[in-house]
């Protein structure tokens, strides 16, 4: 709330207008600030292997860390995939667990779950659900 002086030269006004000035370049300094502040963690991975076995790391600090999360907390041989700011999803034929499987990354989930089911059944699928999935900071 403003409080004006008693004065005819319109100073008043000319130094409301400097004091709101100064307050909106210190917001919108501040959320800028505040912006660059945000960690610049958004590597992640998503590991692959033989009858619905899978493994997942996301949000780590690099891209080789996440990979060798995820590839450890698979079993058995697995195929690697990664994100960054993005998502991943693996999906399984529940009718046959050990046959058709789908997998895909895109930057929003909702795509991404989308696209790893439709793979699931193009590749000879009948039941097809999503098995895992992971986002990374941003995805």
């Amino acid at each position: 709330m403003a409080v004006f002086r008693d004065c005819t030269s319109g100073e008043g006004i000319l130094s409301f207008r400097f004091a709101a000035r100064r307050r909106a370049i210190f917001w919108v300094a501040l959320i800028v600030s505040l912006g660059a502040l945000q960690p610049a963690v958004a590597a992640g991975a998503l590991a692959i292997g033989k009858c619905g076995a899978y493994g997942q790391a996301y949000d780590y600090p690099a891209q080789q860390a996440a990979l060798a999360a995820a590839k450890k907390a698979c079993k058995g041989d697995c195929t690697t995939v990664t994100m960054k700011r993005a998502c991943a999803a693996f999906a399984v034929d529940m009718a046959n667990p050990c046959g058709a499987h789908g997998y895909a990354v895109a930057p929003r989930i909702s795509s991404t779950l989308n696209a790893a089911t439709k793979k699931c059944y193009d590749y000879g699928g009948k039941e097809c659900v999503i098995r895992a999935w992971a986002c990374d900071a941003k995805g």
